[in-house]
């Protein structure tokens, strides 16, 4: 990643959980993106920090928030000198398969001097020339964002996370993340097998624009599928089918949505209904299929896969 350093997590989930309050406490102020993934949720409750949502990639909401407490800290500086601000984001949004606006969020930080930590779960061994993910992307200095953090259960295919950034701000972790205090190392042969995934991601960085190609190929043809509404970007591996037409129960919607992933599964096709904690989720995502794409699957494989979902769709939503 070419950064100074970095730290390993044995567990995928715990790493951003983990990395939000070893640096944000009760007090701090942290301004988060309305479509953060479960994890960025635990770790903020995790943190007792306040909590400022913005509307999803809406940079104009961002900085009326940070404009508004701009004028707070101004009322008290005593209190605004101790008080760190964070911004928390994901690159490639897991909940909706966009991306972050990156370049934007780097003014803001440096205009309101406030921290951001990245999420790059998504984005990590897919976006950029060389996988290094969404500052690859924006050709944007990795030095300006203050901590990178991804799990390597995507990309990596193993298990486990990692955070990376400057020194003295992953050596922090060391005794106050705790997901890396209280948990045991990464099993070897899954540590074998990150390090094996790093390798290939090295020697054979045309990979990535592979992966682009087939995410774009299968991105446009499941554009326009009629009953189904497609939601991402065209280079996420990752993107979601949602409903065009909700029947105004979620349940009713879940149902639909999953008999045709069992239709495509008699097929040999296996897609995923996305899960969440509906319960425990602070802004809940609507029903959707995840499609996910990997540099594996063969052009054949993805023709077959492609047709298929546009068959159950025409057989199911009617």
């Amino acid at each position: 990643m070419k950064t100074e350093e970095a730290i390993i997590y044995s567990y995928g989930f715990a790493t951003i959980a983990s990395a939000i309050p070893a640096y944000s406490k009760r007090g701090d102020i942290i301004f988060v993106d309305e479509a953060a993934c479960f994890s960025i949720q635990k770790g903020l409750q995790a943190s007792r920090s306040f909590i400022k949502y913005f509307k999803h990639n809406d940079m104009g909401d961002l900085e009326r928030l940070l404009r508004e407490q701009e004028v707070e800290d101004q009322k008290n500086p005593r209190k605004a000198r101790v008080t760190r601000k964070f911004i928390v984001v994901e690159g490639l949004y897991i909940n909706t398969a966009d991306i972050c606006p990156l370049p934007e969020l780097l003014k803001l930080k440096y205009k309101y001097k406030v921290r951001i930590f990245l999420e790059e779960s998504m984005s990590f061994g897919v976006l950029g020339e060389h996988g290094r993910g969404v500052t690859e992307h924006f050709g944007v200095n990795i030095d300006d964002i203050d901590l990178i953090s991804a799990n390597m259960e995507n990309a990596v295919a193993s298990i486990g996370g990692f955070c990376c950034g400057r020194s003295f701000v992953i050596d922090h972790q060391r005794l106050s993340g705790q997901g890396y205090c209280f948990s045991a190392s990464l099993p070897p042969m899954l540590a074998a097998a990150a390090i094996e995934a790093l390798n290939i991601m090295e020697e054979d960085p045309e990979i990535f624009s592979t992966l682009r190609g087939k995410c774009s190929h299968v991105f446009k043809a499941l554009k326009g599928i009629p009953g189904l509404k497609l939601v991402g970007e065209p280079f996420s591996p990752a993107f979601h089918l949602q409903l065009e037409r909700s029947s105004g129960s979620r349940e009713s919607d879940m149902q639909l949505l999953r008999s045709i992933v069992n239709y495509c599964m008699e097929r040999k096709v296996a897609l995923t209904l996305a899960r969440y904690l509906e319960k425990e989720e602070k802004f809940l995502p609507p029903p959707s299929i995840r499609v996910v794409v990997t540099i594996e699957q063969t052009e054949e494989e993805i023709q077959s896969a492609v047709s298929c979902i546009q068959e159950a769709a025409s057989t199911l939503l009617k």
